[in-house]
């Protein structure tokens, strides 16, 4: 089969309006443009934006050369509740917001004449989600072309079967389905080389439409997260008819087991090492392009994360490929819920009917692709304490097995909330969501906001957990009720998910010898904790954070904020959740350089300085935050007050040295942070790290800026289509000031800005208006018009201006 980009030449509009068509590119998020306030009935889910419906249309003439051909269409992603017409006829109706899914055109389009392509994608149906879901054709399509007598769509699918390390080989099957009987070959080599050596090739009769063959691999390059080789594999078809076709699949050799001996890899223990990460992409919001999930994946990996978990929703095909190149493992997840609403407009009314097509294509998505280890049905799904919810976990275990019996299924239960749900205080049932929904129409009726607004769901146990601290959920867990409403379901399971139940770890491994314990939602303070109970026990198989990377909606869950900034109270006006360890425009915060020692991927020393602007001050409460510490010791203004440092370190002690005095030492025990307090003065701040011996074996330091401010734009990340600029507020040797703010313009020539914003979780601006505040002196601009499109030496050029300081970045061609 052929793929052909079938993302140019669309037009959109809201549905229902008179308004002109407006040509767009996909993908696209139509959401992120829309109006925000304070009565949109999404409210903190989503960042206060306005919820509408869309429509998007596409007129192509096929090419006489299809004629008789069978073409394909396949969408990546359509948020939600997804029509496409095809000249006037409705071809296809796929409910779920974050599946692929296909439409065949074969026998609906003319060749030679012009045809219509109509895809309605609904999203006004609010409260629908419980983070900022966008809207519209947010993923790309992609049309396949092929004769009528073809391989079939995602009909080729490798698995490992054994691996050999003392005959450096490996044993692999390949099943190629097609559509007629005929005749079928592969061949397989290294990704990007000849090396026939490497390589291995087979041939097979495919009598009833499918065949399996079974190679042999010599010198087989295995798929590991140290190592991550990638074969391709290269299938030729004939049908009986004479007709023929070829297809090129990407896969790795490696294999997977998970027992006593833990979760092991090629034969090799790997504790995963892992992040929870939403799909949007910061101040591109929802739009999938993958430059963006590429860079994404870099980011985490460089925390010292060697997994991700894609909360709460099956992640693109860009991530996974980006996954595979880069040796990033991850656990797809398939949804938020199962029959119980969490918001009134969510997926409930289809789960019953679509869960099995929705797993199904999944896996089909997934299978070939070494990085993915491990499916997750489902996140915080309290129905795991009810009978008929056990029930479903095994059948969607069984499923999954069914479809790929190579890899592991696990749930994330939140224990604590699963007892909360038995006794009837759950934090979700039908009677909350549909409360909200209620209060929302009413407050948009009444054209106001209640004095006092009452917090029900997701938004009364955050607050809570902010109130109380992060023990709040993990001694809970602790409680013996806990252990009875979970452990049916973590039965069903190949790998009990644990959200926040780390207190729980111990007393559980031994009391179920043959439990396999995965935190699958974590609090970043736990880390280093994880990690030793990990090395000491391989039944605990792995640690997901939340959340890797800061996200749209859910707002405030996870900030620290100061006045300065935001409202403490979350309400209209917040923007993001605020719990990344990285932020939204993906600057790595002191909560990342902590991860990246207590995970030991580095052994430090790093710092990181509370801003010491608000030593003291009254800040957002927030679980899910160690502090919002930053690599920075620039705070002019600001001295002689008082500056919290933390150190972070792989070592027997630390000392911390301002100006070549040392100010402070403390020995490191049970983790890998030391915090410090001395009195701010410009200059130098460095931290010493320690062996047991006294032996210095690490320094860091920061230096103050000077007096001087100057305005810089650099390549953070450049793609093959997208460009990742930081703008930031800098001394004339490029060290960045944080309490410097100012309002940004942006505008490009040769090229299109598509986002440009701050990191901010209260933000009331706009990503896609070139015009932001910076947030501790910095933005982020994502402009496209990379080196893929301008091998013709055309100039792609950003500019950015404050009204008096102004960077200028030339970014591709001349």
């Amino acid at each position: 089969m052929k793929h052909l980009d079938f993302n140019a030449d669309w037009a959109w509009r809201h549905l229902d309006t008179d308004e002109p068509l407006a040509p767009v590119t996909l993908p696209h998020d139509a959401m992120i443009g829309e109006k925000r306030h304070g009565l949109a009935p999404s409210g903190l889910n989503s960042g206060w934006f306005e919820g509408r419906d869309y429509e998007y249309v596409k007129r192509f003439t096929p090419d006489a050369s299809l004629a008789g051909q069978t073409m394909i269409l396949e969408f990546e992603g359509v948020y939600h509740n997804a029509e496409v017409w095809v000249n006037g006829e409705q071809a296809m109706f796929r409910p779920y917001g974050y599946t692929n899914f296909h439409v065949d055109l074969t026998d609906r389009v003319r060749v030679g004449e012009e045809n219509e392509i109509r895809v309605i994608a609904r999203n006004s149906d609010q409260p629908n989600s419980r983070w900022y879901s966008g809207a519209g054709i947010y993923r790309p399509v992609v049309l396949w072309t092929a004769p009528r007598e073809h391989i079939a769509l995602d009909g080729v699918s490798v698995r490992t079967l054994s691996i050999d390390p003392k005959n450096d080989s490996a044993r692999i099957e390949i099943t190629v389905e097609t559509t007629a009987p005929g005749e079928v070959s592969v061949r397989c080599q290294p990704l990007g080389e000849s090396d026939t050596a490497a390589g291995c090739e087979a041939e097979s009769t495919c009598a009833m439409r499918e065949c399996h063959m079974t190679l042999d691999v010599p010198q087989a390059r295995l798929w590991s997260p140290d190592q991550p080789n990638l074969y391709a594999a290269h299938v030729n078809y004939t049908a009986d008819s004479g007709a023929t076709d070829e297809l090129d699949v990407t896969f790795g050799i490696r294999t997977i087991e998970w027992g006593a001996n833990g979760f092991l890899i090629n034969g090799e223990q790997v504790i995963l090492q892992g992040a929870c990460v939403h799909h949007d992409n910061g101040v591109l919001g929802a739009r999938c392009y993958a430059d963006a999930e590429e860079r994404k994946v870099a980011l985490m990996k460089a925390q010292g994360y060697n997994a991700l978990r894609s909360a709460h929703n099956p992640c693109s095909k860009a991530m996974l490929d980006a996954c595979d190149r880069q040796g990033m493992l991850m656990m797809d997840e398939y949804i938020d819920h199962w029959y119980i609403h969490k918001t009134q407009h969510d997926y409930v009314e289809h789960f019953d009917q679509w869960w099995r097509q929705d797993l199904t294509d999944m896996v089909t998505k997934d299978r070939n692709h070494p990085s993915v280890i491990m499916y997750s049905t489902g996140n915080e799904v309290s129905e795991t304490a009810q009978k008929r919810g056990i029930a479903l976990t095994q059948a969607m275990t069984d499923h999954l097995h069914e479809l790929d019996p190579t890899r592991p299924v696990t749930c994330g239960v939140n224990i604590f909330f699963n007892f909360l749900s038995s006794v009837g205080f759950g934090q979700y049932s039908d009677k909350k969501a549909a409360k909200e929904a209620e209060a929302a129409e009413k407050r948009l009726a009444a054209g106001a906001a209640p004095k006092k607004h009452k917090a029900v769901g997701s938004e009364f146990f955050n607050n809570m957990a902010g109130l109380f601290g992060a023990d709040f959920m993990k001694t809970g867990a602790t409680l013996p009720f806990c252990d009875w409403v979970t452990r049916d379901a973590y039965a069903a399971m190949d790998m009990a998910g644990y959200n926040y139940g780390i207190k729980r770890y111990r007393h559980d491994l031994a009391k179920y010898p043959e439990r396999l314990i995965l935190g699958s939602e974590t609090f970043c303070s736990d880390a280093y904790q994880f990690r030793e109970m990990a090395k000491r026990n391989p039944r605990l198989i792995g640690d997901f954070v939340w959340s890797g990377m800061d996200y749209i909606g859910e707002t405030g869950v996870g900030a620290w904020e100061y006045e300065d900034y935001a409202t403490l109270n979350i309400g209209f006006g917040w923007l993001t959740a605020g719990s990344g360890r990285v932020d939204l425009t993906g600057k790595p915060l002191g909560e990342a350089l902590y991860t990246r020692v207590a995970l030991e991927a580095e052994p430090g020393p790093y710092l990181a300085v509370w801003p010491v602007n608000h030593t003291g001050d009254k800040h957002s409460p927030s679980a899910w935050k160690m502090s919002n510490a930053t690599d920075s010791w620039s705070w002019n203004g600001c001295e002689g007050r008082a500056a919290n440092v933390e150190v972070y370190a792989c070592a027997a002690e630390v000392a911390l040295v301002l100006n070549g005095r040392e100010v402070g030492r403390k020995a490191l025990r049970n983790d890998c942070i030391a915090k410090f307090s001395c009195t701010y003065e410009p200059g130098t701040l460095e931290a010493v790290s320690y062996d047991a011996s006294g032996r210095e074996i690490g320094r860091r330091a920061l230096t103050s800026a000077s007096a001087v401010t100057e305005l810089r734009a650099d390549v953070e990340y450049a793609g093959r289509e997208l460009t990742f600029v930081r703008v930031r507020y800098t001394d004339e040797h490029g060290i960045a000031k944080p309490l410097e703010r100012g309002t940004l313009r942006a505008s490009v020539t040769g090229g299109e800005l598509l986002g440009f914003g701050c990191a901010a979780p209260f933000n009331k601006g706009s990503f896609v208006t070139g015009k932001t505040g910076t947030y501790y002196g910095e933005a982020l601009a994502v402009v496209r018009g990379g080196r893929a499109d301008h091998t013709d030496g055309t100039p792609v050029v950003l500019t950015v201006t404050d009204g008096t300081h102004t960077a200028e970045l030339t970014i591709a061609g001349a």
